[in-house]
């Protein structure tokens, strides 16, 4: 789907809030379906090359439905890489097709033209506006790069260096805190919210204490709760998902998920707007004149003050310190989790951490955050390749386009190539957490969490060097539209977990 059946979409939400009857919905369904029918008819005189993968398990999701009801998608899409090859296709919603790369070559290629050849779905990124407005996370091609650009500095090496004693502040309270539970428990053994930190986000990125450490309520902590740790998605929920990625529309229909989803962005919209007009209110009360600059908000606006080309709109605005909020909070929390169940499966590894660290003895800096803890850091690096927080992408191609490939891959006919056409509207899959964990790629320990490969200088594969991202991991993805909050989330990381290790004993 590109932009001609995109611009429908207006006038099919309008049809279907109008709508009374299924008739009505199945018929504008079917004209849709008969336009995008139309729409690859005429773009197909550049075909995309046709792959060998797994049949089609179900008559209207392909393998869609099997791929989101799997308890282990890396597996899954390991499998059909070991069988099909490093690239192939999938069958997909109604009849379509997505060809998913494992090569280290062909995801170069395709991550140097991300936002711009490639781009998200279109129900991927009405969905992202929907939550969050229009941010840097569903923005493409030249609006991604000014935004991306009037961000940049707010999440640089000197910010970072600034915020580091706020991830030090929150360290510390989380830990009293979590020793105030276990004194009231009357027992060593305690369930503790890991994801309860919210504070650190709102200090460093919006000058704002939340004080969910303190045990104050924070709605948007509860409400990112509540998505985080709702039950798997209904049947119902499953299929409008899937159906949207032909229909996007559907996106806009209330469905289980969809209403909790809203209910996140309508919470994240107010508290966001509160903490906006104080920042706006101090900066025309003059209670920042003269000061530094601390949070990433007060970045952003500074730079709009600016006349530098890279003005944000009150909108973008908005939508930054959604994304902020539940990124900083959600995927950080994420990592954290599996690096303390990891330790706690390993206590090897957790006391070799835990020697280092109290031989270290005083608090790191920044600086030496990132050089002079190695093992602390080859942990944190080995918890993001197993445990990656996003687990796959979708990108559509946008334009007809050529990806060379490593290693030859037989097509759907038997013929040998090293390289693959892609057509204008075609869908490909990176599954992520596939690669970091993949035994072809980083080796037969793969699947072990082993920090001590990041400390041997032959304990990256060579194939693993091929991927050409940061670490060799796709974790923070990489390209034009690589995280930006990279450094950020590696600096908090590494300070919440040496805090925990440090002083808390036996995971």
């Amino acid at each position: 789907m590109g932009p001609d059946l995109y611009s429908v979409l207006p006038a099919v939400h309008s049809s279907l809030a109008n709508s009374t009857t299924l008739i009505d919905v199945v018929a504008v369904i079917a004209t849709i379906w008969a336009l995008r029918g139309a729409l690859r008819v005429a773009r197909r005189t550049f075909r995309t090359t046709r792959l060998r993968g797994p049949p089609r398990t179900d008559l209207v999701f392909g393998v869609s439905k099997q791929i989101i009801e799997s308890t282990d998608t890396a597996a899954l899409y390991e499998a059909w890489a070991g069988k099909y090859g490093v690239v192939y296709e999938v069958p997909t919603t109604l009849g379509g097709r997505k060809i998913m790369l494992s090569d280290p070559r062909a995801l170069t290629h395709l991550f140097s033209k991300d936002g711009w050849s490639y781009v998200l779905i279109d129900e991927t990124r009405l969905v992202i506006r929907r939550i969050f407005g229009p941010g840097i996370m569903c923005a493409q091609g030249e609006d991604h790069k000014r935004q991306r650009e009037s961000l940049t500095p707010a999440f640089s090496q000197a910010p970072i260096w600034k915020f580091t004693p706020t991830f030090y502040d929150s360290a510390h309270k989380a830990k009293v805190a979590w020793d105030t539970m276990i004194d009231a428990s009357g027992s060593d053994n305690i369930v503790v919210k890991v994801q309860n930190w919210l504070d650190s986000t709102g200090l460093a990125c919006f000058s704002h204490d939340f004080g969910s450490l303190d045990g104050k309520p924070a709605s948007v902590a509860e409400v990112l709760d509540t998505v985080a740790s709702s039950p798997m998605q209904s049947a119902v929920d499953i299929g409008f998902f899937l159906l949207s990625e032909v229909f996007p529309f559907l996106a806009y229909l209330p469905t289980p998920r969809m209403k909790l989803l809203l209910e996140m962005q309508r919470t994240m919209e107010d508290i966001s707007k509160k903490l906006l007009a104080r920042i706006k209110k101090e900066k025309e009360e003059g209670v920042l004149d003269g000061k530094e600059e601390r949070s990433i908000i007060g970045m952003l606006m500074k730079a709009n003050d600016s006349n530098s080309g890279l003005r944000s709109s009150p909108e973008e605005v908005l939508a930054q310190m959604k994304i902020l909020l539940a990124a900083g909070y959600e995927t950080t929390s994420i990592a954290m989790t599996w690096a303390l169940l990891e330790l706690a499966r390993n206590p090897g590894i957790q006391n070799k951490l835990r020697q280092e660290l109290l031989a270290f003895g005083e608090e790191p800096t920044y600086e030496q955050l990132q050089s002079s803890l190695p093992y602390l850091d080859a942990v944190v690096h080995e918890a993001l390749r197993v445990h990656p927080p996003v687990a796959d992408l979708i990108r559509v191609a946008v334009e007809n386009d050529i990806i060379p490939v490593s290693e030859s891959v037989i097509t759907k006919s038997g013929e040998v190539v090293n390289s693959i056409s892609v057509a204008r509207g075609t869908l490909i899959g990176i599954p992520i957490s596939s690669i970091n964990r993949s035994i072809s790629i980083w080796g037969s320990d793969a699947k072990m969490f082993r920090p001590e490969r990041w400390l041997k200088e032959d304990g990256i594969p060579g194939k693993a060097q091929d991927i050409q991202a940061y670490r060799h991991l796709l974790t923070f993805t990489d390209g034009p539209k690589i995280c930006i909050g990279k450094g950020f989330a590696l600096t908090e990381f590494k300070v919440r977990l040496l805090y925990c290790v440090r002083t808390i004993n036996n995971y």
